[in-house]
């Protein structure tokens, strides 16, 4: 052990700034002399001599004074005991780096032969005692305690049980220490870990003393708070970045987060008027964005953090935070502004995910009921509301598009939103579809959600999830208004690089026009009402430019073939329905019959692709010694073919008569 073998020379130095007023007497007890001793000889089985080491110091006439010595070094702030107070900061130092060494080893290094967890116990215990003592004066607690908790933590990551005496050494610093200073020393070590000790167990002892520190704060509650929250949600989402950690251990690590927002609940019941609306909605943001984290950073188990999630969906209620409130974002953006109003830049990245964290309290409400019990929150009232006031439905769909669209979130989560989402839209008792209302500012909103939802249909590994998804982005679609519909369309296939979700999309288009001109027919008056006028909002020339994006796209040439074969399959499906429709119906909305777009099709688009498909499928027999591979390039280019030379014939035979 290089580390360990480093020692006597920074004990030497620290003897040295002590001079004549060391005292070996007044180190704690023995059992630091055996820790010491074995730590000094290079022994690292907590404080066990091998056969050799035992004979080298019963060899020495001066052993046992050379232990004391060895301990005497490694109480270094004996120094300050001294009065020496211009070194003081020297000596903390040294013990400090002479700590850090060893819980470095202990976690870097591999114990063949070692007790890692005895070594870094009998270390800790030693600590607790040496502080709990009644003989050491305040100043030296105070001076220890600017430094230890972080070197203590580090401690904690050895072993679970590590962890619990790591903890009653921070608590024992938070009781003797003054409670500002001690917020300022903890977030300073929670927020500045070394690289190696970016895991649960080196933060929870810390968060365990935060708690505390909260508890004993007497002034300025809501800027000592506003000044923690932002450090413990950094480290949080930092933690949830890695995926190498167990689930328990994020669980017990998320359990100190939540159990400071239950200190942060007793400091509001204590104050009154702006500052409790203020630290009210401080902590309402500092639960929404750990429901979040905790959402994502448990991926294996998800009903195991669900007591996690009942104790935060508690300290929504005392927020008096509402489950529509959250669901419609109406709320989120209400505490936001008060916490944010004063500092824009506070708290724009620990916040970045609390309408995410909305969403999933809600949803977690409609997976559990004991979690909606919790909140005191009605969900069949909400799922009513929704269901009756389209403005807030569209305001739940950009909320729940927050779940949909996270990468790192689990796909079973996402399955409830999904579900949850066509719980809604499958008993809608009012749309909006007005002549007279401007629609803009929601379309944004649907339209990104839309696109959330089709990286579900395309990602998701479950053909049920796939299929649920496509119901609700088709339900989603048909509560736009169709005034607006067609552009919403035109606007995600201009944005979707995916064959097969262009593939999908251009069938929605044939689905509106199909429906669109069924309801036309039907109707029997002279003039058309309004709900058939925009129902044949799809049959008008706009709709010719989808098909050619795809058989010619904007940047030259024909489609790349067989990439983006269902693209290719669904446009020429698509321009065949609307040339046999408007042929057989005696119309022309599209303009699809008139001369120059027939020979534009023909010319540019439909001979240019048989070349193309035939050249294409030449190439497959000769340029694959797989069949199978072949046979795929085949099956994929074979409907192809057939509807575009049926596409073809119609365009000719048009021609011929005009």
């Amino acid at each position: 052990m290089v580390v360990v073998n480093q020692f006597p020379s920074l004990a030497k130095k620290n003897l040295k700034l002590l001079g004549e007023n060391l005292k070996a007497e007044e180190l704690p007890n023995e059992r630091v002399e055996k820790v010491a001793v074995g730590i000094g000889d290079g022994d690292w089985r907590g404080g066990g001599r091998s056969t050799s080491q035992e004979h080298k110091i019963k060899g020495n006439n001066e052993g046992e004074e050379a232990a004391r010595e060895k301990n005497g070094r490694w109480w270094s702030t004996t120094l300050i005991e001294a009065g020496d107070y211009s070194n003081s900061e020297q000596s903390i130092a040294e013990l400090v780096n002479f700590l850090n060494s060893i819980s470095d080893s202990l976690i870097a290094e591999d114990h063949e032969n070692e007790d890692p967890q005895k070594i870094a116990i009998d270390i800790l215990t030693q600590i607790h005692q040496y502080m709990a003592s009644p003989a050491v004066k305040q100043e030296i607690i105070d001076a220890l305690a600017f430094e230890l908790p972080k070197a203590v933590a580090r401690f904690a990551c050895v072993s679970t049980r590590c962890l619990e005496v790591a903890e009653d050494v921070v608590d024992l610093f938070v009781g003797k220490c003054s409670p500002r200073d001690m917020l300022s020393i903890l977030c300073e070590a929670i927020g500045s870990p070394s690289e190696l000790f970016i895991v649960p167990f080196y933060f929870i002892p810390l968060l365990s003393g935060l708690m505390k520190v909260l508890d004993l704060i007497q002034r300025r509650h809501y800027e000592q708070v506003k000044t923690a929250v932002p450090v413990i949600l950094n480290v949080l989402k930092i933690i949830c970045s890695k995926s190498e950690y167990e689930d328990t251990d994020y669980v017990k690590l998320f359990c100190k987060a939540a159990g400071i927002a239950y200190s942060i609940r007793a400091i509001c019941v204590k104050l009154e008027g702006g500052d409790k609306k203020k630290l009210d909605a401080l902590l309402g943001l500092y639960v929404l964005q750990i429901m979040a984290l905790v959402s994502v950073g448990i991926t294996s188990d998800v009903s195991g953090c669900l007591p996690l999630v009942l104790d935060l969906s508690d300290s929504l209620q005392h927020c008096e935070l509402s489950y529509i409130g959250l669901i419609t974002g109406f709320e989120v953006a209400m505490i936001s502004k008060l916490v944010l109003e004063d500092d824009r830049e506070y708290g724009m990245d620990c916040f970045s995910q609390v309408k995410l964290g909305a969403a999933l309290a809600v949803i977690w409400g409609y997976m559990a009921s004991e979690v909606a019990i919790a909140a005191k929150a009605d969900l069949t009232a909400v799922i009513m509301e929704l269901q009756g006031n389209w403005t807030k439905r569209w305001e739940a769909i950009g909320m729940l598009s927050c779940i949909f669209s996270c990468a790192i979130l689990s796909w079973e989560l996402k399955q409830h939103g999904i579900r949850f989402l066509l719980c809604i839209m499958d008993g809608i008792i009012s749309r909006s579809d007005n002549d007279h209302l401007d629609y803009s500012m929601h379309m944004p909103t649907l339209y990104t959600s839309l696109q959330a939802i089709e990286m579900v249909i395309m990602y998701a590994s479950s053909s049920e999830l796939r299929k649920n998804a496509f119901s609700a982005f088709k339900k989603v679609l048909a509560d736009i208004p169709t005034s607006v519909r067609f552009d919403v369309l035109r606007a995600l296939l201009n944005n979707s690089d995916s064959s097969s979700m262009i593939g999908i999309l251009l069938d929605c288009v044939k689905e509106e026009m199909r429906m669109g001109k069924i309801k036309r027919s039907s109707s029997a008056d002279a003039v058309l009402n309004s709900e058939v006028r925009h129902s044949t909002s799809f049959w008008n020339p706009s709709v010719l430019e989808l098909v050619e994006e795809v058989l010619r796209p904007p940047k030259g040439g024909p489609p790349s073939l067989p990439e983006y074969s269902d693209a290719v399959l669904s446009a020429l499906n698509l321009y065949r329905f609307i040339l046999i429709t408007e042929s057989t119906g005696n119309s022309n909305c599209t303009g699809i019959l008139s001369k120059d777009k027939l020979q534009k099709a023909y010319n540019e688009w439909l001979l240019p692709l048989r070349t193309l498909v035939t050249r294409t499928t030449v190439e497959s027999h000769k340029g694959y010694d797989d069949q199978l591979t072949a046979s795929d390039m085949i099956c994929a280019l074979n409907p192809i073919e057939l509807v575009l030379y049926r596409c073809i014939e119609l365009v000719e035979e048009k021609l011929k008569h005009l």
